[in-house]
Parts: C-alpha cells; structure tokens; sequence
C-alpha cells in the first residue's frame, strides 16, 4: 500500500471521528438558532453518539461481509446525506434524528484499520495503524476548534453543511484511491453480529488486549470529565477554556503513535504495552501535584495529562496490532469486540471519577487512575509469566529428545 493511499485513509479516520465530536463546540449555537434550551439541544451530542455506539455493534462487522472500498463509500456517502439533513433541519427533533444517523454511519475509521492491516505486510502495520491513529486523533482535536470557529462566524448550520461536503468528496476519492478487496467471510449477517461475543469467549488474547484498553481508557476519561471541575473550582478559579487549552497538548500523540506503531513492529505489541502501562503509573503520580493549584499545579496538569494522552494512544496501538493478528478472516469482528469493550470502560471511568471526585477530590481520582493501571499491569505480567511457562514447556521436549539418544548409546 502506497503513502498516498496510508494518507489518504488517515484524512478518513479524521473525518469520521470529528463528525462525532464537532456537535459538541456549537451546541449553544444550536440551542440560540432553534430558541430551545442548552439542555435540550445537548440531546444532538448524546444522540450523535448513542449512534456511533450502534454503528460499532451493527455496521462494522459487515466489514468482513462486504468489499471495504465499497463499504467506505457507501457509509461516507449516507454520513454526507445525513449531515446534509442536519445542517437544513428546520426542527431540534428533526436535527436529533439526523445526528443519531451521522453517528451510526461515520463508523468509517472501525473500517479502515482491517481494511489497512489486510494490506501491508506484518512488519509494517504498526506504523500503519499508529498513521491512522494519528489521523483521528487530529479530527478529534480539530473538529472542535473547526465547528466551532465556523459556527460563531457562519451559525451552526454552516459545519454540518461543510462536513456534508468533505464525507461526499472524501467517498467520490475513496471509490479511486482504495485498491479492491475480497470479503473474509460468507456468513450471514445475523452470525456476524453474533461473532464479537464468542471471538470474546474463544480468544484470550482478544480479551486481554480489551481488559487493557478498557482500565486505561476507564482512567484517562476520569482524568478528562473531572478536569474541568478542578479547573473551575476554588483551587484555580479558570474558566472552561483552561480545559481546552491544556487538552491541545493531545496533539503531541500525533507524532507519537506512528512511533509507537514502529516499535511495535520492531518489538512486538507487549514490551510497548508494559512501557505505556507503566506510563499511566507514572502519569497518575504526576497528576496529584496538580491538586495545589497555582503555576507549579498547571504545569504538573499538563505535563502528566500528556503522558496519559501519549500511554494510552500508544497503548492502543499495541492491543489493535495483537488483535488483528489473532484471526485474519475476521479482524471487523475483532475490532468490534475490541472497541465497544474500550467505550465501555470509558464510559464506566467517567462515572466512577464523577464519584470519586465527589469523595476524595482530584487526590482520589489520580489513585483511581493509578489502581486501573496497576490492575492491567498486574493482568499484564500474568500474561507474560504463562507466556514464558508455555515457551519454556515446549522447549523441553525438544531438549529431551535431542539428549535421549545419547543417553541410549551411553548405556
């Protein structure tokens, strides 16, 4: 596969991310435009994502049914027609309708990573997925920005109307740019829902590279929802820009997880998970000096949220490497398990930091993040010891076969 087309593949995992995240800048633009309440016109973001959500768990395993390249086209061309239907929504029920489809169908990037691992040989697809991470990281971080810049000059209808024509002109260069491929599987869509769970049931090492993403995931959402609240609280009294403002440090990973991706192929995915597990430990330890406020607290806030953003990035380059390599014929399917498993964990961080902080303040989320590290960390070293156990089991007979006749002849 060609660095045009690695490219061109990562400007789709930014498009499809940023459709979920860019509602969330001009939500007060909408509620301002329709004359509803904030409150009413926060249903778009929940919506947009609730979509997503049942995009991952219905759309994507027919990524193993059907040809990628017209998989791709076609949900980009449905996500165009829906942010299209979004952008002229005369209605906020009509505009919640609309985004609950541009969720479900901007799955795009769960697509692109098989589609990606199918085409490059095994000793460059880490650097291949660390690209396409990079690629939707930055339509995480820029969509915001990019809505909500646009929103303030144009209305709100202006970034749904634009992002309807990047999806139409992105899927029009995908139907040329992409090289064919033949589906892995022949079953029925009703098996292929049912597949994610029982890959989950058969696969130990789908399930540990999902208890890993999962506890981190868990522990960077926690870091990020209470944020905002030691931000705006009496320790440093900033207003909710603040947040914005430290979370562009996110940008940096970017950079970083080509490079993971390229140790990953150098190394193997479970040396880099132990390196970013650890990353986590050490972030968490970081965090807590964040809790005295003032410049030095700024400083520790940013520079350990940075280390959170690159470990867990990094980390999940490594888990998306072992788990495509676990079956070749289903790695949609896979990918489904893997990532509805790391959303769950988010979701349940977010929750248990919201709780946390309400009984320990910032010192008790930043233990929450270092005990969900240590708990994939202590699975990890498990993991490596059966490992080492098996290795060293199938050396033995081997060993001993080798010695036996020397023994005979002796005696």
């Amino acid at each position: 596969m060609s660095r045009r087309t690695v490219l061109i593949l990562a400007v789709t995992c930014a498009v499809a991310v940023g459709n979920i995240y860019f509602p969330q800048a001009i939500a007060p633009l909408v509620a301002a435009g329709l004359h509803v309440s904030p409150d009413s016109a926060a249903a778009v973001v929940t919506a947009t994502q609730a979509g997503y959500t049942a995009g991952m768990v219905l759309l994507v395993p027919l990524g193993d049914r059907l040809p990628h390249r017209s998989f791709l086209v076609v949900l980009l061309a449905l996500t165009g027609l829906a942010l299209l239907s979004a952008g002229c929504a005369p209605t906020l029920p009509t505009l919640i309708g609309a985004g609950t489809l541009v969720g479900l169908t901007t799955v795009g990037a769960q697509i692109v990573g098989p589609l990606a691992a199918g085409l490059v040989a095994a000793d460059r697809q880490g650097a291949v997925i660390g690209t396409l991470l990079s690629g939707s990281t930055g339509g995480m971080l820029l969509a915001r920005t990019f809505s909500g810049t646009l929103g303030e000059w144009l209305g709100w209808r202006a970034p749904y109307l634009v992002a309807a024509v990047l999806a139409l002109l992105l899927a029009t260069v995908l139907a040329f740019a992409v090289p064919t491929t033949t589906p892995s599987s022949r079953q029925p869509y009703t098996a292929l829902l049912a597949e994610p769970l029982r890959l989950l049931r058969t696969e130990p090492d789908l399930r540990r590279s999902c208890f890993y993403q999962a506890t981190v995931f868990a522990g960077f959402s926690a870091v990020w929802t209470c944020l905002a609240l030691l931000l705006t609280g009496p320790a440093y009294g900033l207003g909710a820009q603040a947040v914005g403002m430290i979370a562009l440090v996110g940008a940096a990973t970017m950079v970083c997880t080509p490079l993971a991706g390229r140790l990953v192929d150098r190394y193997g995915p479970d040396p880099v998970n132990l390196v970013c597990m650890l990353g986590v430990l050490v972030s968490a330890a970081i965090l807590t000096a964040g809790a005295r406020g003032g410049a030095l607290g700024l400083i520790s806030l940013t520079l350990g949220t940075l280390l959170l953003d690159v470990a867990m990035q990094s980390g999940m380059v490594a888990n998306q490497v072992r788990v495509y390599a676990l079956r070749v014929d289903a790695r949609s399917r896979l990918n489904t398990a893997y990532m509805t498993c790391a959303y769950l964990g988010g979701s349940a961080g977010s929750w248990l930091g919201t709780r946390v902080w309400g009984q320990a303040g910032w010192w008790g989320v930043c233990g929450l993040v270092a005990l969900l590290a240590a708990l994939a960390l202590a699975r990890h070293l498990l993991a490596l010891s059966k490992f080492g156990e098996r290795a060293g089991a199938d050396q033995a007979p081997s060993m001993l076969q080798y010695s036996s006749p020397t023994r005979d002849t002796d005696g």
